[in-house]
């Protein structure tokens, strides 16, 4: 049986009347593509290049949830570009301009125009999680190993 759906309002203020705020593309879609503004130029990103790039608005969202910031496939395979922290967390209770740290993985020079759709937000639910310190924890089968310690193929 599927998980009951979690509704919650998320509040958006365009900071400047040409940004574009964040929508789905599909009533499938898991994120809402978010829009570069760049209104007066266009940004080059050269090979290995970062740069935060504004999406002109604000957001408010109820306590319990974040926003996490992700890459649009589309954007990664026809340019190379993807967000550098990705996932990037956008905490309820943060007001400033939303932005996305874009990088060019590619080989060559890309641009990055006004309107452009630059990653997905998806909105995501969090637990309230407590804190406890021990002197000791519960063993188990895989203990301390990580880091590929499971083995790189099936």
């Amino acid at each position: 049986m599927p998980s009951p759906l979690v509704t919650t309002l998320v509040r958006f203020k365009k900071l400047h009347d040409d940004a574009t705020l964040p929508k789905t593309m599909t009533a499938g879609s898991a994120g809402m593509d978010l829009y570069a503004y760049l209104p007066d130029r266009m940004i080059h990103l050269e090979p290995g290049a970062w740069k935060l790039i504004p999406c002109g608005f604000a957001m408010a969202m109820e306590p319990g949830f974040e926003a996490q910031v992700r890459p649009r496939s589309g954007l990664a395979s026809k340019k190379g570009v993807t967000v550098l922290n990705a996932p990037g967390t956008i905490d309820a209770d943060y007001r400033g301009q939303v932005g996305v740290v874009l990088i060019n993985h590619s080989s060559v020079k890309v641009s990055i125009s006004h309107q452009e759709r630059i990653a997905q937000m998806v909105i995501n639910t969090l637990p309230r999680v407590r804190v406890k310190e021990m002197d000791a924890l519960d063993d188990t089968e895989r203990g301390e190993g990580g880091f590929g310690s499971t083995g790189e193929s099936a």
